[in-house]
């Protein structure tokens, strides 16, 4: 049975954005705004910081919200789109599998620690 889609819903004095949260690439920080990035290329700018955006997310999505993860300063990316992390090229490459790729450049540490949240997992399980 399809799980029903679960939708992002933002609210402000002269916009309004319903985002189908499997259709949501990333997130990018530009000062007092937040950039959000669909897998279709399309884009919308919203007027929060990405630290306001982190918690909408977390309070609006619940158990979804971790699907999104923070990676360094300026990018929330969604979690099922990341495919390939260059640590030392700081790049992080993301794609729902079509059309749409996107580069992120990203610090060192902040792939590291997201190269980490995938390995970890796997060591654990091939430990036992």
């Amino acid at each position: 049975m399809n799980q029903p889609s679960k939708y992002l819903y933002l609210n402000f004095r002269d916009e309004f954005y319903r985002i189908n949260i499997d259709r949501i690439a990333y997130f990018e920080a530009d000062g007092n705004y937040t950039n959000i990035v669909l897998t279709n290329k399309q884009k919308g700018v919203v007027g929060m910081n990405l630290a306001q955006m982190q918690k909408l997310l977390s309070e609006s999505l619940k158990a979804d919200a971790n699907r999104f993860a923070r990676v360094g300063k300026r990018f929330i990316v969604n979690l099922n789109y990341v495919y390939h992390i260059e640590v030392l090229k700081q790049r992080l490459t993301i794609t729902d599998g079509g059309a749409a790729a996107f580069s992120l450049p990203v610090s060192k540490d902040a792939l590291k620690k997201l190269k980490e949240m995938y390995i970890s997992p796997l060591a654990a399980k091939s430990a036992e």
